[in-house]
């Protein structure tokens, strides 16, 4: 190869890189765009704005959507490769926001919501394992900082994103966006791909399998949409009455949908080149041994929805978490006696078992536990300070932590390049239980204060100094054929550490507020006889702030016990380009 084309080929492969880089931050926007947007999202599939509750599902789905799957999806990218991964996950995240578009039911939008996260949450693993196939080991800090840093400007730019759009629209606009920017950028890195192009001349079109998924999307548009002069038509109004019951697949048109599909899916078994490869995706499937993948999904399952339903004013979890976690234990059990057993198991045998690797899981935990106390309970103690009644300020002062946060992984890239993952993942830490420390010392006017930004920022800049070395650190200590599944879990013990984060440390401030609540005198009191004033306020917004200083004082435990595995489990791993250079000289 030439010098040229090996520039070329480096060129397409950064732009690769930067194409996934985006749909990472992308996906990573869309698990925060519906703060703003749920109330509509309410409305709009029948739900009573007062019935938050029966509201969780449409959150808890995406949630369960972007964990569960994740380690088959990083598994899969092993097999099957990166490129292949990325476009399938966001094909599946476009189909995921289309469905969630034409929505008229709680069922619909929570299918829709489950599939964004499972094509939002694999993109990450096949992204942070496509940096290690392009990157040899001493030039990965930067591209995993680069990553890290985009999946968290993804939440600063959901809400945004989400208000901008519902200033001019409504809710289903998000979506639709979300469906053609996915289908774009799928089509992008398709493109990219060296070993994806088809010589000039041999290029196939499945015009059979085209036409089936025109009619299947066309069928699935009518039954959702349900078109007025359609259904008002003498003739064409007989497509929408239903067969038996009040469904509306249970209608001739919605009939004639689930016809279309069983032929497009019996075309794609069946065809020599078909428009997409079912069969070989399930093979891949069978490979990548969906079996453990749907044990492991349960009991990450159950792990959520046992935090998620948690009332925090009475318990960690509730009492039908209880149950989920119990059904997550047999499900955990049984996963670990089919990967005992399996000739090829999701995991493969062995894949974690240097420190390194295994402790990243933890680190990650522990930092997810710590990171989530900053993203809730910032904008609640400005909502509870100086910002009782307008959200947005209160939002835009945990902008000025997560801007600080995606340079701090920028940061975290280049100095592991020279510095040990141990040293800069314990310093991040510190930085970021520094950062906790000072909030405990806010006051009710300090968030206002310009030496608020010294808190803000120090813990911004902490977190994102430990992205890069924990990701290093686990690439380079599993094998090439394990990054993609390896990478999975480490987002897993992420997310599962900020549920249990949120819920632990919520219940743990709620307790400090009712024990100083239970100090406030009666209302009558402090107001001589009347039933409200500006001092019992003050003293109510004083017990909210003492719950807030519990949460930050918690975050600082969990951040420094990251800190304190991080220099444990990372103490052998070097600097990237003193590893390389020892490997080259044979030590």
């Amino acid at each position: 190869m030439s010098v040229g084309e090996q520039a070329q080929v480096t060129r397409t492969s950064r732009l690769l890189l930067a194409m996934a880089a985006v749909a990472v931050a992308f996906a990573a926007a869309d698990t925060y765009v519906v703060v703003l947007a749920l109330p509509d999202m309410m409305t709009g599939v029948g739900v009573p704005i007062d019935q938050l509750q029966r509201a969780a599902p449409i959150v808890s789905g995406f949630l369960l959507g972007y964990v569960a799957m994740l380690p088959l999806i990083g598994r899969i990218a092993d097999l099957r490769g990166r490129v292949p991964v990325l476009v399938m996950a966001l094909v599946l995240f476009a189909l995921g926001s289309l469905i969630t578009t034409l929505s008229y039911d709680m069922p619909s939008i929570v299918a829709g919501r489950f599939l964004q996260g499972v094509g939002g949450g694999g993109l990450v693993p096949a992204t942070l394992a496509l940096v290690a196939d392009l990157y040899p080991a001493e030039r990965r800090g930067v591209p995993l900082g680069i990553v890290s840093a985009v999946q968290e400007i993804g939440s600063v730019l959901g809400p945004l994103f989400g208000a901008a759009v519902l200033a001019f629209s409504d809710w289903r606009a998000i979506f639709a966006i979300n469906l053609a920017v996915g289908l774009v950028l799928a089509a992008a890195i398709r493109a990219l791909a060296p070993h994806e192009r088809t010589a000039p001349g041999r290029r196939h079109v499945d015009l059979v399998g085209l036409l089936l998924v025109l009619a299947t999307m066309a069928g699935g548009a009518v039954v959702f949409l349900r078109p007025a002069p359609l259904m008002r038509d003498l003739t064409w109004g007989r497509l929408f009455i239903p067969f038996a019951g009040d469904g509306r697949w249970l209608t001739p048109s919605g009939a004639a949908t689930v016809m279309a599909l069983i032929l497009l899916v019996a075309w794609c078994w069946f065809a020599a080149r078909p428009l997409f490869d079912l069969r070989g995706w399930v093979r891949v499937l069978v490979e990548a041994d969906l079996t453990g993948a749907l044990l492991l999904a349960a009991a990450l399952g159950g792990v959520i929805l046992a935090f998620a339903t948690a009332d925090p004013k009475i318990e960690v979890f509730s009492p039908r978490g209880r149950w989920y976690l119990l059904g997550a234990a047999v499900a955990t059990a049984a996963f670990v006696w089919h990967v005992r057993r399996a000739a090829n198991p999701l995991v493969p045998r062995g894949a974690l078992r240097r420190t390194p690797a295994w402790g990243a899981l933890l680190v990650s935990f522990f930092v997810g536990a710590a990171l989530i106390a900053a993203l809730i309970d910032i904008p609640l103690f400005a909502r509870t300070t100086v910002y009782p009644d307008d959200q947005l300020p209160a939002a835009l002062v945990l902008v000025r932590f997560l801007l600080a946060l995606p340079v701090g992984a920028v940061a975290g890239g280049y100095l592991i390049r020279t510095v040990s993952p141990a040293i800069v993942t314990a310093g991040g830490m510190l930085m970021a239980a520094a950062g906790f420390v000072l909030m405990t010392r806010w006051g009710l006017t300090t968030i206002e204060e310009p030496i608020a930004n010294v808190a803000l920022i120090t813990g911004g800049l902490g977190f994102g100094l430990a992205l890069a070395p924990v990701n290093a650190a686990l690439l380079a200590h599993t094998d090439d054929d394990v990054h993609g599944v390896a990478s999975a879990f480490v987002v897993v013990a992420r997310m599962v550490g900020m549920l249990v984060g949120i819920s632990a440390l919520t219940t743990i401030g709620l307790r400090r507020y009712y024990a100083e609540q239970g100090e406030v005198p009666p209302v009558q009191e402090v107001c001589d006889g009347r039933s409200r004033c500006e001092e019992f306020s003050d003293l109510l917004r004083v017990a909210g702030i003492a719950q807030e200083h519990a949460v930050f004082w918690g975050a600082a435990g969990c951040a420094v016990v990251a800190a304190v595995l991080a220099l444990v489990v990372f103490r052998g791993v070097r600097p990237d380009r003193v590893s390389t250079r020892e490997a080259l000289s044979g030590h």
